[in-house]
C-alpha cells in the first residue's frame, strides 16, 4: 500500500469514518485465561491483549490525539498506550476480533465531541405557569394548617 492510498478494512481497524487504524500498528499478545473451562483452559493461550499507542499512531490528527489523551487518561499507560483484553471465546482468532472490536468502540466513544449546550430563557407563559403552580400548592398546603382563632 502506498502512501496515497487509504487503508482498507482488511489493513486497517475502522473506528468511524475519519479514522482507520493501521492492523501494524496494533500490538496483539495472547496469554492463557483464566477462571473454569478445565484441560482446555489450561493449555490453550486464547486469551488476547491488543495494545495501540496513542502517542506514536500516524493514523490520528493532532486534535484527535489530545481528545483521546484527555479521555481516555485512565486507560493510558505511562508510554501512551491503550489496553483492550477479550477472553471470551475459545479461540484466539475470535478473542482478537472481540478485543478489536472493543478497542475500536472505546476509541470511537471518546472521539465524540458533545454538542455545546445554549443557554435558554422560559417564555413568558411557563413562568406564569409556574408562579400559578406555586401558589395553588401554597394555598392547599395553608388550607391544611390548623389555627387557634
Amino acid at each position: 500500500m502506498t502512501d496515497d492510498q487509504a487503508p482498507t478494512a482488511d489493513d486497517a481497524l475502522m473506528v468511524n469514518a475519519a479514522l482507520a487504524i493501521p492492523r501494524h500498528e496494533l500490538e496483539a499478545r495472547a496469554s492463557r485465561s483464566g477462571g473454569p473451562g478445565g484441560q482446555h483452559v489450561n493449555t490453550s493461550s486464547t486469551r488476547v491483549e491488543v495494545r495501540w499507542n496513542v502517542e506514536q499512531s500516524l493514523a490520528l490528527t493532532d486534535e484527535q490525539r489530545e481528545r483521546l489523551r484527555s479521555r481516555l487518561a485512565s486507560r493510558l499507560d505511562g508510554a501512551g498506550y491503550v489496553r483492550v483484553v477479550a477472553s471470551d471465546h475459545r479461540s484466539q482468532r475470535r478473542n482478537r476480533e472481540a478485543a478489536e472490536s472493543r478497542l475500536a468502540e472505546v476509541v470511537r466513544q471518546a472521539l465524540v465531541v458533545p454538542k455545546t449546550r445554549k443557554a435558554t430563557k422560559p417564555s413568558r407563559a411557563a413562568k406564569r405557569a409556574r408562579l400559578e403552580d406555586k401558589k395553588k400548592q401554597s394555598d392547599k398546603k395553608s388550607r391544611r394548617r390548623w389555627t387557634l382563632d
